[in-house]
């Protein structure tokens, strides 16, 4: 769809402020989605999201096709029925799920057979097959199926997966476009693959851009190899994307991190780290991490961010959440990752209103610095 996404400021480089459009409603960018890998984020309800101000999750094809299949979701009426989300939803193709937890995969051009991580089942994902499953799912942005290769990965295996990428992005077109998906205010984000080499980055952006698609996805990063690399990556994609389409960094990553690659020109981000660090008592200040077993939080009566305005901060003192953590009461899992959500949702609000006053470069440097330079702990 030619339409369904606004550059409402900025261009082709630097920050942008923009608005995607889809059935379920429209997404402010710069954003960060929430992940909710198996149609839920972990520990919060989605009252609890849409009070933050969440405005689109992350499902996943791989898990949710395995547990409880896309089938039985369909029956009920899709994926945002079954979950109770009444927002827009993207769903991962599932491609990074089969290379990090499936057992014996074998890829061909054709796609990916390998055993279920759960129950040792044999399955194939392919092109059509990552389509039918995000089809009975429902989803609003649907993410073509790609070969992520590993880091570190020679040259000659990464020109393999770049293939095997734009091949199975051109079919899975083919097939939502064939079949009228497209037309029906779907999205279908072609995935930008490449390793660490920069021309095959910029080779594959370029066929996805050929083969056309209303957003562009940038995979493969942060997948182990250091920041500077990472960043390098992104720097390198993002230039070959087109203006007009909204650009996705994917699984990434620390509010730093998003501010930088905002400055680079992304629009959307997502990632597990703030309630995976919630369930391990870490939370995200102005100052950098903290983690709420350290005995100096027993007595303090403040907020985790003084003036933050979420349900845990306005409620609840370190010293209780503290008091959560260590008497392994499960509250601590839903109050932390409440609070940690909405700090990056709210740090995407501050980036779209610095990039609107024309401000973003000199605030964002700000925070990072005080951010950096913050006691972790």
């Amino acid at each position: 769809m030619t339409d369904s996404f606004q550059l409402l400021q900025g261009g082709a480089n630097g920050p942008r402020r923009g608005r995607v459009s889809t059935r379920h409603g429209e997404i402010e960018t710069p954003i960060f989605m929430p992940v909710g890998t198996q149609a839920t984020v972990k520990a919060m309800t989605p009252a609890q999201l849409d009070d933050v101000g969440a405005q689109i999750i992350l499902g996943n094809t791989y898990h949710l096709n395995l547990r409880p299949g896309s089938e039985l979701v369909a029956q009920l009426g899709g994926l945002h029925k079954f979950m109770a989300w009444p927002k827009p939803i993207l769903t991962d193709s599932g491609g990074f799920q089969v290379f990090s937890l499936a057992k014996l995969r074998k890829i061909t051009d054709k796609g990916i057979a390998f055993q279920s991580h759960i129950d040792g089942q044999k399955i194939f994902l392919g092109p059509r097959e990552c389509f039918d499953i995000q089809r009975n799912l429902g989803t609003d942005i649907a993410m073509v199926l790609d070969e992520c290769p590993p880091f570190p990965c020679d040259e000659k295996d990464c020109r393999a997966a770049v293939d095997r990428t734009i091949r199975w992005a051109r079919e899975f077109k083919d097939i939502a476009a064939g079949e009228g998906w497209l037309d029906a205010g779907h999205h279908a984000f072609g995935i930008v693959q490449g390793s660490i080499y920069e021309d095959q980055r910029k080779e594959c952006a370029q066929a996805l851009v050929e083969i056309g698609f209303p957003g562009y996805a940038v995979g493969g990063v942060s997948v182990g190899e250091p920041e500077p690399e990472m960043l390098r990556q992104v720097a390198a994609s993002l230039p070959e994307l087109p203006a007009d389409k909204p650009r996705y960094i994917m699984g990434v990553g620390t509010p730093p991190q998003l501010l930088k690659m905002i400055a680079l020109g992304a629009d959307m981000f997502d990632c597990v780290m703030p309630t995976r660090l919630a369930r391990h008592a870490n939370v995200f200040t102005p100052n950098g991490t903290i983690n709420l077993r350290n005995e100096r939080f027993k007595y303090d009566p403040a907020p985790i961010v003084e003036g933050l305005d979420n349900y845990t901060c306005q409620h609840y003192s370190r010293a209780y959440l503290r008091h959560l953590v260590m008497a392994n009461e499960l509250l601590a899992h839903t109050l932390l990752s409440l609070h940690n959500v909405h700090f990056f949702l709210d740090l995407m609000a501050q980036a779209r209103a610095h990039i609107e006053a024309n401000d973003f470069e000199s605030w964002s440097h700000q925070w990072i610095e005080t951010y950096d330079l913050g006691l972790n702990d």
